[in-house]
């Protein structure tokens, strides 16, 4: 079964967690969010302590094969954002992990 984090549940976890109207907690994820966005692209890396590193990576164009028709097409060159997480990121899930067994 998915259990998908929406941007409600967050705006939700904000007003319960910090004691902000559902409005001001919406406008501060939003601008967080837009914070991210904008140096991701304007610096190619952002970096959250504790968290992990965000960075965009070129990909060249390239031949690719639709499964089904195995019709072979060009994929255009294209930027994607990459997500690396820190030590203590991956210290943190792996701990919670081992409780769950």
């Amino acid at each position: 079964m998915r259990n998908n984090l929406t941007k409600k549940n967050i705006i939700n976890s904000i007003y319960m967690q910090i004691g902000f109207s559902k409005r001001i907690s919406e406008t501060l994820l939003d601008d967080m969010l837009n914070i991210l966005s904008e140096n991701i692209v304007k610096n190619k890396k952002v970096k959250i302590s504790n968290f992990g590193t965000f960075t965009i990576r070129e990909k060249n164009k390239r031949l690719g094969r639709n499964p089904k028709t195995k019709e072979s097409k060009f994929i255009s060159s294209r930027k994607v954002v990459l997500f690396k997480p820190s030590k203590q990121f991956k210290k943190f899930l792996n701990s919670n992990l081992n409780e769950k067994d």
